[in-house]
């Protein structure tokens, strides 16, 4: 008997696409000087991942502007980051409509970031529907989300700009880590630090280090475990290096705690809500008609019927 074919899911880091198109893309405008770079960038990644992988069903998130439960862990979460411009804050609504034409489902939820909903979408999504396989493929404009990759989730990543894409499978995520596997990323990170998202790791512990530290150790724990026992290991560690791990211990776990996405955010995610089987382009149409996308309008999946309208979920 042949097996069904393999069923695919996209889960669209939103905010992380349309930072990226718009610090990626030339201000281009409508002729009644709207910016709208944003939202034309985001659509090329959007419309590509579309017609690249022709998913059974998309979801798209979003971050929220209240605090999360890392800011208020530490205050200094994101606090070296120069704040977006409003002209990109602008663009975000017209993302959401555009997602709602498409039929695509909008999460967010204060207190969260949209990697923890993405990654609770990508946790959730598989069980739900074991036969035939679903396929999670989380496409974002960074690199965090390659934490997240399994046997059931794919990672679809800007490189450079909004055309340079590629494609994190578990080999790729670790061939990119010098060996390191997508669930060790938290633990390299709880090393070395993310100055992106100013979590500060160890102080004195840069990225080689700590690839090689998790290399040997396989894990924080392992490692800390080795220094405390101070077997035969850990004496292979360099004396200053030593000093460092064992006098930042609390900041190494507080820094893995902070880079871990969460897969448990408690929000009602309904996967049949997300079929994306068809889609009403007569909603579409207009909407790139308004923002002068003509060139898209070629782009777009054919679709012969209609979905309902689709409704923001939280």
């Amino acid at each position: 008997m042949k097996s069904e074919e393999k069923k695919r899911m996209l889960v669209i880091d939103a905010n992380a696409l349309i930072h990226r198109a718009f610090h990626a893309l030339p201000a281009l405008t409508t002729k009644e000087g709207q910016l709208v770079n944003a939202v034309y960038g985001f659509l090329l990644v959007f419309l590509k991942a579309i017609r690249e992988f022709k998913p059974d069903y998309v979801a798209a998130a979003f971050d929220v502007k209240a605090p999360t439960f890392r800011h208020e862990q530490f205050k200094e979460y994101k606090a070296k980051r120069p704040p977006a411009p409003v002209e990109l804050y602008q663009q975000i609504p017209l993302v959401k409509e555009v997602l709602t034409a498409f039929g695509v489902p909008i999460y967010e939820k204060e207190g969260y970031e949209a990697d923890d909903l993405i990654g609770t979408i990508s946790r959730l999504a598989p069980k739900k529907q074991v036969l035939p396989p679903l396929e999670v493929i989380i496409v974002t404009g960074d690199n965090d989300s390659l934490q997240l990759v399994n046997r059931f989730t794919k990672a679809f990543v800007l490189r450079r700009g909004v055309k340079d894409t590629v494609l994190y499978d578990e080999a790729l995520v670790k061939e990119k880590y010098q060996g390191l596997g997508p669930s060790q990323l938290t633990d390299f990170k709880a090393l070395a630090g993310d100055p992106s998202d100013n979590v500060p790791g160890v102080t004195g512990i840069g990225e080689k280090t700590g690839l090689e530290l998790i290399k040997e150790f396989g894990s924080l724990e392992n490692l800390y475990s080795a220094l405390e026992a101070k077997n035969a290991a850990a004496d292979k560690i360099k004396p200053r290096i030593k000093e460092l791990l064992l006098g930042q211990k609390e900041q190494a776990f507080f820094s893995k705690a902070l880079v871990e996405i969460h897969q448990d955010v408690p929000f009602d995610f309904n996967l049949e809500k997300c079929r994306w089987s068809v889609y009403n382009k007569e909603k579409v149409i207009p909407f790139f008609e308004k923002l002068e996308f003509y060139s898209l309008i070629e782009k777009l999946p054919e679709t012969t019927c209609f979905i309902k309208e689709n409704q923001r979920l939280l």
